[in-house]
């Protein structure tokens, strides 16, 4: 009887086996499809674009001659917006974040509007560009400048940030809480000094996904109408300008093949920023993660 019951799991067993085999094979094509594609585009952007990426490059004005084009007016834009987004996005996402989770009652107002924020994170960004043509453009005359640009991105990457602090001081121990106002601190000293220390890494990965986001991306500003071709830097907030995104889109819709050549090293020049910030964020979400 007891060798009947082991043919009997055995054979029960092969199906989930054979069924467990197929999906690891599936699963694994899959990732090595997506890893195919990014290094054929890592080699299409790298072999077309390295050779134009030099010194000169990075340090040149537009310029309607290939030869004599180069990304700094756009670089130097998009630190600007960058130097407006994060820290407004930062304020109001975090502050929305602490008052939804430490503050606010649980009641059908508060849901609706978790609900809604949830949502306004999957709304297309395009949207957002037609919000803040319609806001900051036109209402307050804020044309196309670094601030009106800056806060259209700023409501594009809000929604993510608030979304992700939410869940990195949810998930802060309440034993630390509980600790914190046992030693007799208020409430504003426990979150400022343990729970927002402990969620620092949770935040930092939200915000870095939604600044990465934020400037990789055209339509917002394609819709805001700033400009492709700025040939000096901004000074002021108010001042118009352009960012490496705009400049790639400006150099890819020309004609020469010389232009698609500089187009692919603002990219590269794009990719390395981003890595940087993502390094930086990595480095601190570590640092943190050792203390806590």
């Amino acid at each position: 009887m007891k060798y009947i019951d082991d043919r009997k799991v055995i054979s029960t067993m092969k199906p989930r086996m054979a069924r467990n085999m197929i999906f690891r094979s599936l699963f694994l094509l899959a990732t090595l499809f997506g890893l195919l594609v990014l290094g054929i585009l890592l080699y299409r952007i790298l072999s077309q674009g390295l050779g134009y990426l030099d010194l000169q490059f990075l340090q040149s004005l537009p310029s309607r001659r290939p030869e004599q084009a180069g990304v700094y007016t756009a670089l130097i834009g998009s630190v600007w917006l960058m130097a407006v987004v994060a820290p407004i996005s930062l304020f109001l996402g975090v502050g929305t974040a602490i008052y939804l989770e430490e503050y606010a009652s649980k009641n059908v107002i508060t849901t609706f509007i978790q609900i809604n924020i949830s949502n306004l994170a999957g709304v297309p960004s395009i949207v957002f560009g037609l919000l803040g043509l319609t806001v900051f453009v036109r209402a307050l005359f804020l044309g196309t400048s670094v601030l009106a640009a800056g806060l259209t991105m700023s409501l594009l990457v809000l929604p993510v940030i608030i979304v992700a602090s939410r869940e990195a001081i949810r998930a802060v121990p309440k034993e630390l809480r509980e600790a914190s106002y046992g030693l007799g601190a208020t409430k504003w000293q426990t979150i400022i000094r343990i729970v927002l220390p402990a969620a620092i890494p949770g935040i930092l990965t939200g915000a870095i996904l939604a600044l990465s986001r934020a400037i990789g991306e055209t339509a917002p500003l394609v819709v805001l109408g700033l400009p492709l071709f700025v040939a000096f830097l901004p000074k002021t907030v108010f001042d118009i300008f352009t960012v490496l995104p705009m400049q790639i889109y400006n150099w890819t819709s020309r004609p020469q093949e010389e232009f698609h050549a500089l187009a692919a090293a603002g990219i590269i020049v794009l990719l390395s920023l981003l890595i940087l910030l993502n390094t930086i964020a990595v480095f601190i979400r570590n640092k943190y993660q050792k203390r806590y």
